[in-house]
């Protein structure tokens, strides 16, 4: 510990920076004048109301954010330096991890597949928008949402700029994507901060953008999904713009998924590769079953919100069926066709995105496959099933099927999540949709 404030005296920061996730996947943060910052905050930590981050009741809400000192990064705020940790949560009743606390519950995910493997790689690919300007309103009146962009195609009949049209947006070369230079500002802090970055692109529709992170150990990915969406936002709205990573921001345009690109490793070995079909292992056939069984459980966490499902509809690349496929990106779990080396098979869950808690849906995903490990699944016991076609339906999937989630998921989170997420179903479904006034207003 004396390194890491060593470390942050010699940057001549100011101030210390600890940030938590609370259970619907945003950062919160308390800053920390240097001098109330000591070696003893790395022991004791620093007490905070957890019933504001929706994992803790009112009754008991007093816990403590202990820094994780492997995850100091630090970043300009303004003109000033900041030190980052990223925190875990602890109990002020017995000072153990919080049993709620999404990366506690993260790291017992990874503590569970020891006897497979020593970890699990993820890489993930962030897609989001860019708009200059974001106005809504909900009133009993008055319902509207705008959103504009200097790339829209909407903008087409003002003279002086380009544009890569309705879903023509895919790897567009410059003048017609706009936003290269943002994207090597938000690349190079990514990369300042710890992020290590693969590349990044202009993606299908207009004003959405790509970035994908290079292969690392699973906690340390995790980590890195709060940071890119942080570093990202960060970067954008100095740059004078907003940015989304909802799934479906835009009528009738691409939506946003999170990709997540995985295998599992066993001393220093991919044991997902193997002479199975499409070159993998029958472990990784196992895994994949135990996925896609799952799948309408996973989606409470992995898609978590109600726009989530309305990306998830035919004919925009999205991931659609509970199947895999070589090369096919309309299943749920595709495998790469472009991976040749053995070393660096791998298989990708498509059904995933951003607007999700990632300590909570990635460690789903996982236990989600574990299971068809432990259970040697056969590909025959995930057929034909179907996917839950909005947040209700993935709830009711969760409420059935939570038995492959017990050993690391607490009961009582589980209980707590669903009934979060139908009250937002119920709050969007209360709401006159302004398409109604299209459809019904003579009727």
């Amino acid at each position: 510990m004396r390194q890491v404030i060593e470390e942050i005296d010699r940057r001549g920061c100011k101030f210390v920076d600890l940030k938590v996730v609370d259970l619907h996947g945003r950062w919160r943060h308390v800053t920390l004048h240097r001098e109330s910052f000591s070696e003893e905050i790395f022991e004791k930590g620093v007490g905070f109301d957890a019933s504001n981050l929706g994992y803790a009741s009112v009754t008991k809400s007093d816990m403590i954010l202990i820094p994780d000192a492997r995850t100091l990064f630090f970043e300009k705020i303004e003109n000033e330096e900041i030190a980052s940790f990223i925190c875990d949560v602890y109990s002020s009743e017995n000072f153990k991890p919080s049993e709620h606390d999404p990366r506690f519950i993260f790291k017992k995910a990874i503590e569970y597949i020891s006897p497979i493997a020593d970890d699990i790689k993820l890489s993930i690919e962030y897609e989001f928008h860019v708009f200059s300007r974001v106005r809504y309103s909900i009133q009993p009146n008055l319902i509207f949402l705008e959103t504009d962009s200097p790339e829209g195609f909407w903008n087409s009949s003002q003279s002086g700029e380009y544009f890569v049209g309705r879903k023509k947006g895919y790897h567009r070369e410059i003048p017609f994507d706009n936003f290269m230079n943002l994207r090597n500002a938000i690349v190079s802090e990514l990369e300042n901060v710890g992020v290590s970055v693969k590349y990044h692109h202009h993606e299908v529709g207009s004003s959405q953008l790509e970035i994908e992170t290079n292969f690392e150990s699973a906690l340390k990915a995790a980590d890195w999904v709060m940071l890119v969406k942080h570093v990202v936002r960060k970067i954008a709205k100095q740059s004078g713009f907003l940015v989304t990573f909802m799934p479906k921001p835009l009528y009738n345009e691409a939506g946003n998924g999170m990709h997540i690109h995985q295998y599992m490793i066993k001393d220093g070995k991919n044991i997902f590769s193997g002479d199975e079909l499409h070159g993998l292992s029958k472990t990784c056939h196992q895994y994949m079953t135990g996925l896609l069984k799952h799948c309408p459980a996973v989606m409470a966490f992995s898609n978590p919100t109600t726009n989530s499902y309305r990306r998830l509809v035919p004919g925009f690349e999205a991931p659609t069926n509970a199947s895999f496929g070589l090369a096919n990106r309309n299943a749920a779990v595709r495998i790469p066709g472009y991976v040749k080396d053995h070393s660096e098979k791998r298989i990708e869950f498509r059904t995933i995105d951003a607007s999700c808690n990632p300590y909570l849906a990635i460690s789903a995903m996982i236990l989600a496959g574990v299971d068809g490990i432990k259970k040697k699944m056969k590909a025959e016991e995930s057929s034909e099933l179907s996917l839950p076609i909005d947040l209700s339906k993935a709830c009711d999937a969760l409420e059935e099927d939570r038995e492959f989630l017990k050993e690391i998921f607490p009961d009582s989170l589980i209980q707590h999540w669903v009934q979060t997420k139908r009250e937002e179903y119920r709050y969007i479904s209360s709401i006159p949709h302004p398409a109604e006034y299209d459809l019904y207003f003579d009727v």
